[in-house]
């Protein structure tokens, strides 16, 4: 016997559209710091909609193509532009959209800060039109995150029913054949993690306390994600890991890959916070990407100096955030323009997280490769400054 799950929505807070400059192109007029991948580039995805006259599996809002390209980015026929959310492998990206659209689960695995969480985010907004029926994975996790849980007022007073129970983010997905996120799955205790063997081996996910189940409907999918450094957390096992398709995303290729992408997104999150603009700063960036790739490769560029690499995984990520808090640096206390002095302290926070060891590798890495190099003596000044 099967039952469906009524979904339980919150309407969003309606607002006063902004008027302010720095609002981004594609928020709709939200005033949210943060805009979901549907809401910020809600006007992207109507366009590809629009001109999408390929296949779509069911109860997607696009087909693959379209979903690939939103990730990706392109032009459209009518000159919409549609910018790309992630700078990697096309293969990767086809894959990952492949997969959704078949009944094996997604598992998106890579270092800290290979846009795991982005990538999850975009592809449920794509295929879904929402990507907010999200499990956030840690230790604490319980069974019911992901199975449901009970409003125990309702549940005392009338004894188990369909109004007492309180459906998860993936018993939603699976009544509406949507697309559910699980984020830091090895974060999640492991007898808490195969409560997924089921749902998606099955499709079904058991309600023995009233004697039904809910059955997937044709749509429904799920996106984890994974951190690949976090080994012996809470390892999957291999009978839920043969349940997913694994994608792994690697780190930027090139150095300017690097570059472009922490501008790009720099660029986005500094008109949302009415920051100077990133084309001041492009310089400062490239230093920036320079230091987190030599030290976390452990060579320099050109490849004559090998390096100690400290604990820290140094990722794109945090060079955005080093970029960002360096921009806001540069606009309240500074002239707007976005120098060394301003990254420097955000790189010693990235780079030295052991004290003692990892601080041993900065000193040595600023005295025999960024003293010497051409071109960077405010950059060695500014990071002496802070080392002090």
């Amino acid at each position: 016997m099967s039952v469906s799950v009524e979904q339980t929505s919150v309407e969003p807070t309606s607002v006063e559209p902004s008027r302010s400059h720095s609002a981004p192109a594609n928020a709709g007029g939200s005033e949210a710091l943060r805009p979901h991948a549907e809401n910020a580039f809600a006007a992207e995805l109507a366009a590809l909609a629009a001109h999408d006259d390929r296949p779509r599996p069911p109860r997607w809002k696009l087909s693959p193509w379209a979903v690939a390209t939103y990730l990706l980015g392109g032009t459209l026929p009518d000159g919409t532009v549609i910018t790309p959310k992630y700078v990697g492998p096309r293969r990767l990206v086809e894959v990952a959209v492949t997969t959704l659209a078949t009944d094996r689960a997604l598992l998106l695995l890579g270092v800290p800060g290979t846009a795991k969480t982005w990538v999850s985010e975009h592809l449920a907004a794509a295929v879904s039109g929402d990507s907010t029926l999200l499990v956030q994975g840690t230790a604490g996790t319980p069974e019911e995150a992901i199975r449901y849980g009970w409003n125990y007022a309702r549940l005392l007073a009338h004894g188990p029913s369909r109004d007492a129970l309180v459906p998860s983010p993936v018993m939603r997905a699976m009544a509406q054949g949507m697309t559910a996120r699980v984020e830091e799955l090895t974060r999640i205790p492991a007898d808490v993690q195969d409560t997924l063997i089921t749902i998606l081996s099955e499709k079904t996910l058991p309600i023995p306390e009233l004697g039904e189940e809910v059955q997937a409907v044709r749509g429904f999918n799920l996106i984890a994600t994974a951190n690949d450094r976090d080994r012996g957390v809470n390892d999957l096992s291999s009978a839920l890991r043969r349940r997913f398709n694994t994608v792994v995303l690697p780190l930027p290729e090139s150095p300017e890959a690097e570059v472009g992408i922490v501008s790009r997104r720099v660029d986005q999150i500094g008109r949302s916070l009415d920051l100077p603009a990133v084309p001041d700063g492009v310089d400062e960036i490239r230093r920036v990407v320079t230091v987190f790739r030599e030290l976390r490769d452990g060579i320099t560029t050109d490849g004559r100096t090998k390096l100690k690499s400290p604990s820290g995984t140094l990722s794109t990520a945090e060079a955005i955030s080093v970029v960002t808090g360096g921009l806001a640096l540069a606009a309240h206390f500074g002239d707007g323009v976005l120098r060394a002095g301003d990254v420097a302290a955000g790189i010693l926070g990235a780079v030295v997280r052991d004290p003692a060891a990892d601080r041993v590798v900065w000193q040595e890495y600023l005295e025999t490769v960024v003293r010497e190099r051409d071109g960077w003596k405010d950059f060695y000044r500014a990071c002496r400054e802070v080392s002090a």
